[in-house]
């Protein structure tokens, strides 16, 4: 899906087939190659391994569960991250990779799967108005928050995986 969702159901759908391209590229993938290194990581000039792309998307995920439960609790955001400015994404994506570095590759998989179903709970939560009507930081609302660190990265890393599995001839 190219298009940037504008509702509900336009972000649910984008998040659900993003989420199951790059699952059905991640299950081609053996396990004893998600962590060689060999894909372009998100400091210039860096490379990491398959299960750091799958570790950057749990992060983010996390990252916009952990946002959506402070502030309904109306407590503060230290967004992107404590201890992380905007302008240091790289580092945040590097302690995302060192987060979950010592976990074995299914057990990656699995946790990007319940992190995408809880946030597809929340977004089944919420309605329009709460998504796109208002906005919910800065000047984006939740929805294209959600979107941005979501589905956005999903296709990016897709395109990142599927260099790797056609320069490794991974079918």
């Amino acid at each position: 899906m190219s298009s940037v969702p504008k509702n509900k159901e336009e972000l649910q759908q984008s998040i659900k087939v993003a989420f199951e391209k790059i699952l059905a590229d991640y299950s081609t993938i053996p396990s004893q190659m998600s962590r060689e290194i060999g894909i372009a990581g998100s400091v210039k000039g860096t490379e990491i391994s398959v299960s750091d792309t799958i570790s950057y998307l749990i992060g983010w995920g996390k990252l916009v569960l952990k946002w959506y439960d402070l502030k309904s609790k109306n407590e503060a955001v230290d967004f992107p991250e404590t201890g992380y400015k905007w302008n240091e994404l790289g580092q945040l994506a590097q302690h995302f990779y060192s987060q979950y570095h010592s976990w074995p590759y299914d057990k990656l998989i699995h946790e990007f799967t319940v992190t995408t179903d809880r946030i597809l709970v929340l977004i089944d939560s919420l309605d329009n108005q709460k998504l796109y009507g208002e906005i919910w930081f800065d000047k984006y609302t939740l929805g294209k928050m959600i979107q941005f660190n979501t589905s956005s990265p999903m296709v990016n890393m897709r395109g990142k995986v599927r260099k790797y599995k056609r320069v490794n001839a991974i079918e």
